[in-house]
């Protein structure tokens, strides 16, 4: 079978990163990172149009689609820095949810087993289910943390008579051993959802739940610094997945279910790098993005650079094992290029 591409639209990949064909597995044996859309909404409970996610998220940059793209701060190009390739689209027929999460699940164990990480391109966050699924069966059943940034738990059991939707992978995850209750880990929670009887689920396995309150008085950094304290132990690596509507719609409009009072760009993607700067990242979906709803490209510009940032802070945290050398933050732009400095 040949590459399947882009499901809609052309077959474009991720900033011009060279293409791979998952069933052709020597095209990406010695990957570090695989890109994967999955252009899936049949999860959506509200507004609709995140199957046209993975291709915003590709394409949207005013940069050239050269597959380079060096950080100013990280100092590194993870583009080049990385082998960093794009798999095209999984086919996910939106009016199947069971097939289409089933298909998605199996090419990200396959990713996985070869050591890569799957950075899948959604998609509604139904997707988690099956990413998260896909790295434990490769990477261990139970042994990957996830942090969860969104707007919502999506922790519900049925919603419209339904066990698959983009509100209930997370119990879907933890109900199966998949994941950990208590290495569960979610940020930036807020609104009017769920209620008391899903909370009190959520509270029996022992999840762990910022809410925007609680993060405005904590300080955002130090809610992380409490995730990454507990992340780790007895498990082998992380799952990040960000939903784009934990940030607040101001920066963020073109999504399903925009909840006001969330966390600015900035914060996200401090946060994100963060993480891939300081824990073992296995995998990372962003969902939500439904350009339709968006605005002169905000939100698929702001996923876009979320992918980006992980890359970046991932290749910065290999070089820094490397060579061990520390990625100072404070460090001025051009201080290493000054003579005599």
């Amino acid at each position: 079978m040949a590459r399947y591409g882009g499901q809609y639209g052309p077959d474009v990949t991720f900033l011009g990163v060279p293409p791979c064909d998952l069933d052709e597995p020597a095209s990406f044996s010695d990957a570090d990172v695989v890109i994967v859309g999955a252009p899936f909404d049949g999860g959506t409970s509200y507004r609709a149009g995140a199957r046209l996610g993975p291709q915003a998220i590709r394409m949207t940059d005013y940069l050239p689609h050269d597959g380079s793209r060096p950080s100013l701060p990280l100092r590194v190009d993870a583009l080049q820095d990385l082998t960093v390739v794009d798999a095209g689209d999984v086919e996910m027929f939106s009016g199947d949810a069971a097939a289409a999460c089933a298909a998605l699940e199996k090419r990200i164990e396959q990713v996985a087993a070869t050591g890569a990480i799957p950075v899948v391109l959604g998609g509604d966050h139904t997707i988690t289910w099956p990413d998260v699924t896909g790295v434990a069966r490769a990477r261990g059943w139970g042994r990957i943390a996830v942090l969860h940034f969104d707007a919502h738990a999506d922790t519900g059991d049925i919603e419209f008579g339904s066990l698959i939707g983009h509100g209930q992978p997370m119990r879907r995850l933890i109900e199966s051993g998949a994941a950990r209750g208590d290495r569960f880990f979610q940020i930036g929670l807020r609104g009017y959802w769920p209620g008391p009887e899903t909370l009190q689920w959520m509270a029996q396995q022992g999840m762990r739940s910022y809410e925007m309150t609680e993060i405005g008085h904590r300080g955002l950094q130090e809610c992380l610094s409490e995730v990454f304290a507990a992340a780790m132990s007895d498990c082998d690596g992380v799952f990040l997945s960000v939903d784009i509507d934990v940030c607040d719609p101001g920066h963020a409009p073109g999504t399903g279910t925009p909840e006001p009072g969330g966390l600015s760009a900035r914060e996200l993607l401090d946060s994100v790098r963060r993480i891939c700067l300081e824990l073992p990242v296995v995998g990372m979906d962003v969902v939500e993005v439904s350009p339709p709803y968006d605005h002169a490209d905000i939100t698929a510009a702001l996923a876009n650079r979320v992918v980006l940032e992980a890359l970046s802070a991932i290749a910065r945290r290999r070089e820094d094992q490397r060579t061990g050398t520390h990625w100072d933050p404070t460090t001025p732009l051009l201080q290493d290029r000054i003579p005599g400095e």
